[in-house]
């Protein structure tokens, strides 16, 4: 049961940080300039992103130890949603990021402006499954 317990704490760090990004953060960066704008994205979405790839994969294994420990399906349902995010932002989110990434700061225009608003429409993809993610989790645990 530990593992599961630990699974759900990761699940909600995670969603947590993610509904962040989506609530505050992206807004605030969309009330600056476009210069500005991608100047915070950039720094922002490295650390971003090295943070919730941790936690995913973190709770992807919890989630999967928990499951092999006690075979409640909301484990497993929940190791999916919890890794899920990986190949989201690699097959959708990177050509985005890597767009934006790219972009010189002296070319930050309406373009990059687009590009970062897409991002965040993308990024609540993610805060869905870490809410996934957790739900399944917390069913699991209250289930035993």
């Amino acid at each position: 049961m530990t593992s599961g317990l630990l699974a759900l704490t990761v699940a909600a760090l995670f969603t947590g940080a993610a509904i962040y990004v989506n609530v505050a953060e992206q807004p605030a960066r969309l009330t600056l300039d476009d210069r500005a704008l991608l100047t915070e994205w950039k720094p922002s979405y490295q650390r971003g992103a090295a943070m919730q790839a941790s936690l995913a994969l973190v709770g992807f294994v919890l989630g999967m130890t928990a499951w092999w420990q006690d075979s409640h399906v909301g484990f497993l349902i929940g190791a999916i949603a919890m890794i899920a995010p990986w190949p989201w932002t690699l097959l959708i989110i990177k050509p985005v990021n890597d767009a934006l990434s790219a972009t010189a700061l002296d070319q930050a225009g309406p373009t990059s402006r687009t590009l970062v608003i897409k991002w965040g429409s993308l990024h609540a993809v993610r805060t869905a499954l870490g809410a996934l993610a957790s739900l399944a989790f917390l069913w699991a645990c209250l289930s035993r």
